[in-house]
């Protein structure tokens, strides 16, 4: 099981599940202000957002590293696929990146996968997506949080250090009369605003920082293709 998949398996024990809806009508409030007719969605998880761009009438198709989120989309009848940004097929009029995912990605890579976005894009493409402030990672990200079911308990333990946020998954699920331990880390970056403003491929139209769990913990970065 990969990092993402114990993600995936975890994430309804979370509690995300209102400030994800919050992203997805934030996502799709901005988007509304663009004709767009297809939309990639990078990390799509279980889909819940493409579905949502669906029922507005836009051509739909979602990425994600996490086979386990991939066959939830699937078994809803989404095109979803497991593959890196750098497979994809075609071009799209918007891509989006929701909830941490260019968080995920060290400097290197982030410049390398925001290439990749704008060589994805149709012309007048605009590329969505969200990061963590640095008080978002701070005093918000980090600490130790736990809950549990019948069959299962979670424990997530993060810690910030060196503009680095590691968050130690343990999942423990009841199999018959025992219990089956789960353990990873996923490490996200913080990325400094300017990171953002000369890319080659994407230019940078507007940034808007916001509340979803607590005071100015999150910003919006809204791209068009250059």
């Amino acid at each position: 099981m990969t990092n993402l998949d114990l993600y995936a398996k975890a994430e309804h024990l979370l509690g995300i599940e209102e400030a994800t809806e919050a992203l997805y009508n934030l996502y799709r409030s901005e988007l509304d202000e663009y004709n767009i007719k297809t939309l990639l969605d990078v990390g799509c998880g279980r889909g819940g957002f493409m579905q949502r761009m669906i029922s507005d009438g836009v051509k739909c198709k979602g990425i994600d590293l996490s086979s386990v989120m991939v066959n939830e989309c699937i078994s809803q009848g989404l095109d979803a696929q497991c593959i890196d940004i750098a497979d994809v097929d075609g071009s799209y009029d918007a891509i989006v990146a929701i909830f941490d995912v260019l968080n995920f990605l060290d400097k290197t890579s982030l410049l390398k996968f925001l290439d990749l976005i704008s060589n994805k894009l149709n012309n007048n493409g605009v590329f969505i997506a969200d990061i963590n402030t640095l008080y978002g990672f701070s005093n918000v990200a980090e600490g130790t949080m736990s809950n549990e079911t019948d069959d299962e308990f979670l424990v997530v333990d993060a810690e910030f250090k060196n503009n680095e946020l590691h968050t130690k998954f343990t999942l423990f699920e009841k199999n018959s009369a025992k219990y089956i331990k789960n353990q990873d880390t996923i490490v996200q970056y913080f990325h400094k605003i300017k990171v953002f403003q000369n890319l080659t491929g994407l230019k940078l139209i507007d940034k808007q920082v916001f509340s979803l769990y607590d005071t100015e913990d999150k910003t919006l970065l809204i791209f068009k293709k250059r």
